[in-house]
């Protein structure tokens, strides 16, 4: 009996098929191992040693195939063909070795660029061993991710509060967001004219023709700047006569591209089907690892993480054959087109994303396929077999015309093209690609018969106004695409950065464009003033290439960590000395256009409009950043950050309380105002006004006097309860809308429902809380019972996940975090949970705060122990010492 070790369930149920009985094929889930978010994980002073931990979880797979290896013949390790699954074998491995469970039991590495039985046939019988350096750079990179995080996001907790975290990818993709948001502040709109003419020919046929000289020059796109210059422009055009000077038509030919990379599949399904970069993998690596087609389990795309564009010979011949099948003879050229990348970086270790099977076609499956995977998979197919197919033949013709009025003379020209042969295009056409290619629209669709020389009368001439844009916001899809050109992260990791962005609330979503949130742009700023070299585009890409050198064998993975280290750390150590003023102060110049928007009336944006005398300045609280008056607190003007920036800071300011009428039955004023927490309504004036935050979703400027009223009476007696005749009231709390009931909650899933709810339905809700309650669904006495512990926080004491009564929260101490809604408790991090312990209130971790001893269960890369690292309060100076320096403080990602 021979074990096999895959990832997940699906392909070892897929892959033992075609083996057969001879073989026992187990998952590991994913990587068995990983390094605990706590101090000493990565011991830089230990020539960076590594502590791992396995989870509860994989302790079970492990023993399962520890326990299946000791009875085998020899074990096939047939994880992922990237740097990850090297590593989770080499995980596996290494813990089965601890065990003592291989003995002399053969090992063999095999890999598999899709999951059919040919080639899981064809890479069992060819096997090879780890690959080390493939493994170092993974070693490496983790390495580089776990101390960037955990000693950049502690700097930040300290000097900036209401930051979550930092890391290596993730804050210099955040900074390509923010930067473009810069770049669309600063930008000045420009006006500029268009002038065109609509011209028939002697057969009465119509066409329009652009000005593109006049006055003996060359009109480039935007050189008519003004009104004055159109008309006069216009005149010229309008008394004109006009004559046909050259005719030319000539053929061009449009070549298919490549099949897809990563990320080029996560910009042609954002642009063409509407995914997000983690949902097309989602999709993608259900694909790849098998769909039920007919009772047999078959990988329908191969590899699904890789930057490689060529496709297996084999493959090309497959597509080939389905070429002339599917489209016929002329679509097939007579070559086999061959590709290479134009990604910085690229390491095109593995085939480009390709159906496993071109005579599968999009029709033939979609019946075995849900909605998703169907659209999926036919922009795989139609991609890979276009990226195959014939060039397509165009007929691109161009008419010059001259204009002369008593002397005055100008030019004119009309393009067409025309499509004669369609080619790949009559498999594939990806609008964005013709988009970034410049296509104009003129250029589309035939002229008609026009011939050199020959005179054309006028019908109309148009002059139209325009205005320069600022460049557009980054989506999903540019954002990988400018990540991969500039050589930052990986394909398998932008998804999961562009998901921690937003997770850490540093960028939302607006019409599938990326807006930086005040936080994003305040760690951006943070970081570009004192962390300059670690956020720049070269530097990121310089060290990804390193990463690349070692997979390659060229570079030794510890030395790359001991350069970036030493320097890293001196870093760190010279921003201890760093003053929060100095922070605000180095904040307010760069985030300027946030911090201080311009005002219509043209006054000093940086004078606060209350007072009119204080300077106005970022302010750090325990919640953030906020904009505050220097004359605090004779005057207590304060504002939140507008998170898109530019004139909206100034719009949702409400720098003067808004009145909205009078309370019937107090005759209190109502007024809307603006805090350091966002917008609310006040009842009356002084200490004793009774006020009340918008609810979420609840914007200032809808705010009237009949909402108000509703808002600042809550809670709102319902009626009272049938049975116990005690009233049900409904109100808004901390934790969102709410029924009461005898001192027992149940919670209402919209703000609308507290205004709106009957008093039947009321009772039905209360009631089903208490059913839910008395099946064990909920708590009602005593300590919630803890679902999960992360660990220690480096000032003592165990975080917690645990379930409340207003639902889970994390628990530290005194000190109570709730987690955000559609937050999965099980996946809290501890990273996740010490930023909301920071938020809530609780400190950040001392820097004096000395590392627990690793726990019991964890393992090392090397064999012995690893001994207790200093603590950075006890180092030497960064100059004084080699490039092992003080170890990792807690923090993020």
């Amino acid at each position: 009996m021979n074990v096999v070790v895959v990832e997940s369930p699906a392909k070892a149920k897929t892959i033992n098929k075609y083996l057969g009985s001879g073989y026992k094929v187990l998952a590991s889930f994913g990587h068995v191992r990983d390094l605990p978010a706590k101090d000493g994980s990565v011991l830089p002073d230990q020539d960076f040693e590594m502590l791992w931990e396995v989870d509860p979880a994989s302790q079970k797979r492990m023993k399962d195939i520890s326990d299946a290896v000791k009875g085998s013949d020899a074990l096939f390790l047939a994880t992922d063909p990237d740097r990850e699954g090297e590593a989770i074998s080499w995980h596996v491995l290494d813990l089965l070795k601890k065990k003592k469970v291989i003995g002399d039991k053969p090992v063999k590495r095999v890999v598999f660029n899709a999951i059919t039985k040919k080639a899981v046939l064809d890479a069992m019988a060819n096997p090879r061993d780890i690959d080390v350096p493939l493994v170092d750079a993974y070693l490496a990179r983790r390495a580089l991710d776990y101390l960037v995080g955990f000693n950049l996001s502690p700097v930040l907790w300290r000097k900036l509060p209401g930051a979550r975290s930092a890391g290596r990818v993730q804050s210099v993709a955040l900074r390509l967001v923010c930067d473009r948001e810069s770049e669309i502040e600063r930008f000045i709109s420009e006006e500029y004219w268009n002038l065109s003419a609509l011209l028939r020919t002697p057969r009465g046929d119509e066409f329009e023709a652009r000005l593109v000289s006049a006055d003996g020059k060359r009109l480039q796109g935007r050189s008519i700047k003004n009104g004055e210059d159109a008309n006069r422009l216009k005149a010229l055009l309008d008394g004109a006569t006009y004559l046909v000077d050259t005719v030319e038509a000539k053929p061009v030919k449009r070549n298919p591209g490549p099949p897809f990379t990563t990320s080029t599949l996560q910009q042609a399904a954002s642009s063409n089907i509407g995914f997000n970069a983690s949902r097309t993998m989602q999709v993608a690596q259900k694909l790849y690892e098998g769909v039920d087609i007919g009772g047999e389990t078959v990988g329908l795309i191969t590899y699904m993480r890789t930057d490689g564009v060529q496709m297996a010979p084999e493959a090309i011949d497959a597509a080939r054959s389905a070429i002339v099948d599917q489209f016929g003879q002329r679509y097939l050229p007579e070559k086999p087109r061959f590709y290479s990348t134009k990604a910085k970086n690229a390491q095109e270790a593995h085939e480009a994303i390709r159906p496993t099977d071109f005579n599968r076609t999009p029709d033939q499956v979609r019946r075995y396929l849900d909605a998703d995977q169907a659209r999926l998979y036919e922009l795989v197919w139609k991609r890979g077999i276009a990226s195959q197919m014939a060039s397509a033949e165009i007929e691109r013709t161009t008419v010059e015309i001259l204009a002369d009025n008593k002397g005055e003379k100008a030019g004119l020209r009309a393009v067409g093209s025309v499509i004669r042969f369609d080619g790949f295009l009559g498999a594939y056409v990806d609008s964005r690609e013709d988009a970034e290619k410049g296509e104009d629209d003129d250029e589309d669709g035939r002229l008609p018969e026009i011939n050199a020389r020959e005179k054309l009368d006028k019908n109309k001439v148009n002059a139209s106004q325009h205005f320069t844009e600022p460049p557009p916001r980054y989506s999903e899809a540019s954002l990988i695409k400018k990540m991969e050109e500039l050589g930052i992260g990986r394909p398998s990791t932008y998804a999961a950065t562009l998901k921690t962005l937003s997770d850490r609330e540093y960028v939302t979503m607006d019409k599938r464009k990326l807006i930086p949130h005040s936080k994003g742009r305040l760690v951006t700023a943070f970081l570009e003033s004192f962390f300059t070299k670690y956020v720049e585009y070269d530097f990121t890409a310089d060290l990804e290439e390193k990463l690349d050198k070692i997979s390659a064998g060229e570079l030794d993975w510890k030395q790359v960590l001991r350069e970036f280290w030493q320097d890293f750390f001196a870093q760190i150590e010279d921003t201890k000395e760093l003053r929060v003023t100095n922070v605000l102060d180095a904040l307010n110049e760069t985030l300027a256009p946030l911090v201080f928007p311009k005002r219509e009336d043209g006054s000093d944006p940086r004078i606060c409009q209350v007072c009119g005398t204080g300077n106005l300045s970022l302010k750090l609280g325990k919640y953030g950043a906020f904009v505050g008056c220097s004359n605090y607190p004779d005057c207590n003007f304060t504002r939140q950050l507008s998170s898109e920036g530019g004139a909206d800071a100034e719009a949702n300011a409400l720098s003067e309380p808004k009145a909205l009428g009078a309370d019937p039955h107090t005759g209190e004023e109502l007024t809307l105002r603006s805090g350091r927490f966002g917008p609310y309504i006040q009842r009356g004036d002084g200490k004793e006004a009774k006020r009340s935050s918008l609810p979420k979703g609840w914007k200032p400027e809808d705010i009237d006097h009949e909402k108000a009223l509703a808002l600042i009476n809550l809670p709102r007696d319902v009626g009272k309860h049938p049975e116990s005749a005690k009233m049900i009231s409904a109100g808004l709390g901390r934790y969102g809308p709410f029924l009461l009931h005898d001192g027992s909650y149940a919670n209402l899933e919209s703000i609308e429902d507290v205004f709106s709810i009957g008093l039947n339905r009321a009772v039905t809700v209360l009631a089903e809380k208490q059913s839910k309650v008395a099946a064990g669904g909920g708590r009602t006495r005593g300590a919630p019972a803890a679902l999960k512990e992360l660990g220690d926080h480096p000032d003592g004491g165990t975080i917690t996940v645990r379930d409340g009564k207003y639902g889970p929260y994390v628990n530290w101490g005194k000190i109570n975090a709730t987690l955000p809604k559609g937050l999965d408790p099980q996946s809290v991090t501890m990273e996740q949970a010490m930023a909301f312990i920071i938020e809530k209130g609780g400190k950040a971790p001392s820097t004096k705060a000395k590392p627990k001893k690793a726990a019991a269960k964890a393992t090392t890369d090397t064999k012995k122990a690893a001994p207790k690292a200093k603590t950075a309060a006890k180092a030497k100076a960064p100059a004084k010492k080699t490039a092992a320096a003080p170890k990792a403080k807690k923090t993020g990602t």
